[in-house]
């Protein structure tokens, strides 16, 4: 339910079927369901029950397509809580429309990618919000290329560190519907100061705008 939790997970084909089984089991063995105030609970309740219907809609909506399955989860957990979930991963398209949609549950979408380019248009064509992001590369041009303007479309850009939270001395905010502009970090002081455009003339002429001429008498 947090606002820069990973909900989209876009993996080269070539370490995909590993990857995904190294994921599912840590999702069977280490996601703990319960009480969020017992040490060692990993996954908590949904805040109401509005939220919960927001999942069972999520869900149903895409156990509906013909091209994405759900490979864990899906289900409340009444017997926990009345506002428990199962954590949820779904084998996806960044294309489906469900994708698109931001849904303050725990369901993550996987998909595939052939390419660093190929993973970057997923990236960007498949969500109209732009939060947080992040690369896990060992390649130090492809790095430099994701935090360029040809890279991630969010206003958070991380490389090799999760997408979620944000570091206190940086400006937070997003792009396209997340919204446009940015608080805390480096945008803090501003809320806190009266700004003033200053020019000062050092000369003992006094020079006017765009070189226009008021006479010729001193």
């Amino acid at each position: 339910q947090r606002c820069t939790t990973l909900r989209r997970c876009i993996i080269h084909e070539d370490i995909y079927d590993n990857f995904m089984a190294k994921l599912l089991e840590k999702y069977k063995k280490v996601v703990k369901i319960g009480d969020p105030m017992v040490e060692g609970t990993l996954c908590g309740p949904l805040i109401n029950e509005a939220a919960c219907k927001d999942y069972e809609e999520g869900v149903k909506e895409i156990l509906q397509s013909e091209r994405s399955r759900v490979l864990l989860g899906g289900n409340r957990l009444p017997n926990i809580g009345p506002n428990f979930v199962e954590p949820t991963v779904v084998e996806t398209f960044y294309d489906e429309p469900f994708v698109r949609e931001e849904l303050f549950a725990p369901v993550l979408y996987v998909m595939k990618c052939n390419s660093f380019e190929d993973a970057i248009q997923q990236h960007n064509k498949g969500s109209i919000h732009g939060l947080s992001s992040s690369l896990f590369t060992k390649d130090n041009g492809r790095a430099f290329e994701w935090l360029s303007c040809n890279g991630s479309d969010c206003g958070i850009v991380n490389v090799n560190i999760g997408t979620s939270g944000a570091e206190i001395g940086g400006a937070f905010g997003g792009e396209k519907q997340t919204g446009i502009g940015r608080e805390s970090g480096s945008d803090a002081w501003k809320q806190y100061m009266r700004r003033s455009t200053c020019t000062i003339n050092y000369s003992t002429e006094l020079p006017l705008a765009q070189g226009i001429k008021f006479g010729d008498d001193e």
